[in-house]
């Protein structure tokens, strides 16, 4: 029953819509929370060492029997795993350790706007007006809470280096999404996953040694390790596994614009977690970002076609 229900789950794409988000909304808590003590692009090794120990006994055998097509398709892998995998997340977790939470906030959820510029750069998808529509109705409910309710606020905000790499990380994650469109269907999608996150972690290689060669120490305490299986465990490889599905049925731009429920999630989670209030302007701005996205994915009700003539 429960093998039943995970199969009509995985037929419905839009369903799927919502876990990537949430499972990204505790790893936004954690990394904020790691930030002074776990050294960034460690944290991002560790994420994807844990999301590939994981993964590899399960398809490890696929991969082998597919090697032949990983090998041709090699530069496209390399860079998903160069933009989606070590980009995104080594960058994130470095403006984490300096860029105030709204700033944060804020420049994560111009993702959705990111994602159809790459698309269309790249010419893989072309953007609709009700995809444009809902972008916007999400992006002024994430700038009504990042503003507190008070627009004029915004003028406060200040972007210096932190904000710069937010919004680098942020560019690396939209080509990632649109380039996902470019995967080949003969390759199956965990064995894609496996081969990306494989050259992501070479990409990180370097990075990290300089790091550690920096003096950067790895914290090994329970409360640490434990924060690196879930972001490894959930907001690495189920995260994934789900936003691939995801763009492979619904397309990059779609997909890009449920990343503004990262904020809906982070601001419940921070509710619950730390007993942070909820106030009315929470409310009105999270409205609005669940109105677009119900926009941007409702589709039209299919037409019943006239029987045709004997």
């Amino acid at each position: 029953m429960m093998r039943n229900a995970l199969l009509a789950l995985w037929a419905r794409p839009l369903w799927l819509l919502w876990l990537p988000p949430a499972f990204w909304a505790g790893n936004l808590v954690l990394g904020r929370a790691l930030g002074p003590v776990f050294p960034p692009v460690s944290l991002a090794v560790g994420r994807w060492v844990v999301a590939l120990a994981v993964l590899a006994p399960f398809v490890w055998r696929q991969a082998w029997r597919e090697r032949a097509l990983l090998a041709r398709h090699w530069r496209l892998i390399a860079a998903c795993g160069a933009f989606g995998i070590a980009g995104y997340n080594a960058l994130g977790y470095l403006a984490l350790q300096t860029v105030p939470a709204a700033s944060v906030a804020f420049l994560n959820s111009t993702l959705p706007l990111m994602v159809p510029l790459a698309a269309v750069l790249l010419g893989v998808e072309r953007i609709t007006w009700k995809t444009l529509a809902g972008i916007a109705i999400s992006f002024v409910g994430v700038t009504w809470i990042v503003a507190r309710g008070d627009m004029a606020s915004l003028a406060a905000l200040r972007f210096d280096g932190g904000e710069l790499l937010v919004i680098l990380a942020v560019a690396n994650y939209a080509v990632y999404s649109v380039l996902l469109r470019r995967k080949p269907a003969a390759i199956s999608p965990l064995v894609f996953l496996l081969a990306t996150m494989a050259t992501g972690l070479l990409v990180l290689m370097p990075f990290w040694a300089l790091e550690l060669a920096r003096g950067a120490r790895i914290p090994s305490d329970p409360a640490s390790l434990g924060a690196v299986l879930y972001i490894g465990i959930f907001a690495s490889l189920f995260a994934f596994i789900l936003w691939n599905r995801c763009v492979a049925t619904l397309g990059a731009t779609v997909t890009g614009v449920s990343f503004h429920l990262v904020a809906l999630f982070t601001a419940l989670l921070a509710f619950v977690a730390l007993g942070e209030p909820v106030r009315a302007f929470h409310v009105a701005g999270i409205v609005l970002i669940l109105l677009g996205f119900f926009v941007t994915t409702l589709r039209p009700a299919a037409r019943v076609a006239a029987p045709s003539a004997p």
